[in-house]
Order: structure tokens, then sequence, then C-alpha cells
């Protein structure tokens, strides 16, 4: 599984109450979950990910509450992927179930800036800064991870079954 495009940067500690504030939980369509993502840290994020697809963030994203509209507000708003220095866990399995590709990263923050062009090779772990020549490693996800990620867990199961 591979992502290209351009990123949009957020720093560490960036809390699932941020990336969809309490008040839109009520939501049950994606796509108004959506018009909310990242509100609460950056307002300017719906514009954004229209053409910088990638998100990079430091240590700890998706740390806070368990909520699974976190990272749906963030695929149905556009975001193709999210590499990070690491991620709260539950955020992890959330991602990995609604089917948004996700990567861990160690040094992303530091080698990544906001704009910068990525390569991403989710399966490999590996991030190619376009931009700036640099090619980062992160952790590589396993074959059945990827599988699930390529499908959202329901539709993985699903077919698994059949």
């Amino acid at each position: 599984m591979k992502l290209c495009g351009r990123v949009v940067k957020y720093g560490e500690d960036v809390n699932t109450d941020v990336i969809i504030p309490s008040k839109y939980l009520a939501y049950t369509n994606p796509h108004d979950l959506a018009k909310h993502a990242m509100e609460g840290v950056d307002p300017s994020f719906l514009e954004k990910v229209k053409e910088r697809k990638i998100v990079v963030a430091g240590k700890n994203f998706g740390c806070g509450s368990s909520r699974e509209q976190a990272p749906v507000a963030l695929k149905y708003a556009g975001a193709e992927g999210i590499v990070a220095e690491s991620f709260a866990r539950i955020f992890y399995r959330n991602a990995v179930n609604i089917g948004l590709p996700i990567l861990e990263c160690p040094s992303v923050s530091k080698d990544v800036d906001d704009g910068d062009e990525l390569e991403v090779d989710i399966g490999m772990g590996v991030v190619r800064n376009m931009t700036k020549g640099k090619e980062l490693h992160g952790n590589q996800t396993p074959d059945f991870l990827l599988r699930i990620m390529e499908k959202g867990l329901v539709q993985y199961v699903k077919e698994e079954r059949s």
C-alpha cells in the first residue's frame, strides 16, 4: 500500500478532542463529521487537506478518548493516510479498522515539514521525502493489517468468511 502527496503537519499529543470536538459526536454521517475534522486545533484543515493528503505528526497522535469518530472524520475529510512518530493504541486500531492507512515512523516530525511531498510505502515502513531527498524508515506493517486497512475491518471479515 502506497501513498503519495503533500503534507499537513501537526505536533505532538494531538488529542481526539481536537481531531473531532465532542459537540459533534452525535453525528452519525461520516461526511458531517468530516466537516469538523481538526477544528479544535486547525480551523483551516479542510482547505489544506484538499491538496495535501498526508497528515504527519509527532508522538502520541490520537491520544485522549477512544472515539472512533476521530479517524473517521480525518478519512472523510480527505486525509489518505497518517504518518506519526507514535500513535495512541486505540486510535491506531480504530484507524486500521475503518481503513485509514497509518504508519509509525520515529523521525518523521524532524525530517518532514508542512507542504513537503512524500511517497509512503505503508507495508515496508518507508517514507521518502521527495522535497528534501531523504528516506526515513518506520515500522513495517504486517500483511494482515495491510489487508484490513485496504478494505476496513467489516469488509475484510466478510471476505474472509466467504
